[in-house]
């Protein structure tokens, strides 16, 4: 079954709230082409294996703040509940409970979409390492340049007697 949903796709629906990178329920439900609804009662339904770290609803300032950051008015007309927010584990318990196979397919594609963001995260890490000892490296070459120019600057610096003849005044 070839790839049903891009990666690029999933990486533009992956919020990062309360500590964790999350999808919503309403973009999971697209995803799945299931009523956001419908995926809730299968959440609900299984209830034990969707902890608090797993999924959680959005507080009303965090729903604020997302409409924001995403410029939208609304989430598809009048909206009785805020979203459920699910992290990596909690969308990896969705394939425990939804067994279509466009679930099992979207949810491949969603860990695959994690695991390409970790290694970028892990990556930027190795280059932020890279870059602060260079920084010190370079720190330290630039710190004898600076002192040698406050050297030349000072007044007590020894200054080099001229070259060539002294020309006596006229009188």
């Amino acid at each position: 079954m070839p790839n049903i949903i891009t990666i690029d796709r999933i990486k533009g629906s992956i919020y990062f709230l309360r500590g964790a990178r999350v999808l919503l329920s309403t973009h999971l439900a697209e995803l799945y082409q299931v009523e956001p609804r419908a995926l809730m009662q299968a959440v609900k339904r299984n209830a034990d294996r969707f902890p608090d770290d797993f999924v959680f609803q959005l507080n009303d300032d965090e729903v604020e703040n997302l409409k924001s950051q995403i410029v939208i008015s609304s989430w598809g007309g009048s909206r009785r509940a805020n979203p459920y927010a699910f992290t990596e584990q909690g969308i990896a318990m969705l394939s425990s409970v939804l067994r279509s196979k466009r679930a099992v397919q979207v949810n491949i594609q969603i860990m695959r979409t994690f695991v390409q963001l970790r290694a970028l995260m892990l990556s930027n890490a190795a280059l932020a390492r890279k870059l602060t000892a260079l920084e010190a490296k370079n720190d330290l070459q630039f710190k004898q340049v600076f002192e040698a120019l406050r050297y030349l600057m000072s007044p007590n610096a020894k200054t080099t007697k001229s070259i060539g003849f002294k020309v006596p005044a006229k009188q």
